[in-house]
């Protein structure tokens, strides 16, 4: 691990510590610690993402933000574990993974694990989604706060329709779920967005 700016040993002098996890050359916010397990200009804190996140204190973030990193690691559960560790009391994470019906998500080799709509219904607590699915003894301290359904495409001439598509099936959970279940073969949905909050 490599901490670039030494930011861990001052973090508890940070007001605000806002994560970009597997942010790699595309830092979100100049003012987001990236972590990266490649070193590019928007990395921080060069790493495996397990090792670096075990190096914070317990209660010391106030958000982290992953976007389509999770599907690249082995054991989402045991991050979920630790991240909820690091989150202050109000805290939230905000995960954006590529949906299972995305032809794209089959392009990219290193891409380990598939999501939908209640991927984070196996390991987190959920009362927002009608449909139940095990917990298989997951207890990662962490609720769904919103799912939401992202409909974006490379080609100018399908935008249009797409953003149709998100307006109609994020109007309610009812929209979603019904879009999962009989929708999900025929129009894919190029990522899903989560937010969890820490119980």
């Amino acid at each position: 691990m490599l901490d670039k700016k030494n930011i861990l040993p001052q973090i508890a002098a940070y007001k605000t510590v806002i994560l970009d996890i597997g942010c790699g050359p595309l830092k979100k916010q100049p003012h987001w610690i990236g972590i990266d397990m490649l070193d590019a200009d928007g990395v921080d804190i060069t790493g495996d993402i397990y090792e670096v996140i075990k190096a914070f204190p317990d209660g010391c973030v106030d958000e982290v933000h992953a976007t389509h990193f999770l599907e690249h690691l082995p054991d989402v559960p045991g991050l979920l574990i630790e991240l909820n560790r690091i989150l202050k009391q109000n805290g939230f994470i905000e995960i954006v993974v590529p949906h299972f019906s995305n032809a794209y998500f089959y392009s990219d080799y290193t891409h380990q694990k598939f999501f939908g709509l209640y991927s984070f219904s196996y390991m987190v607590k959920d009362n927002l989604l009608k449909r139940k699915v095990p917990s298989y003894n997951l207890h990662t301290g962490l609720q769904l706060k919103a799912v939401f359904l992202h409909f974006k495409s490379p080609w100018i001439i399908n935008r249009p329709f797409r953003k149709l598509c998100q307006v109609i099936f994020n109007a309610s959970t009812f929209m979603k779920e019904w879009y999962e279940d009989s929708w999900s073969s025929n129009i894919s949905c190029y990522e899903v967005e989560f937010i969890l909050i820490k119980l």
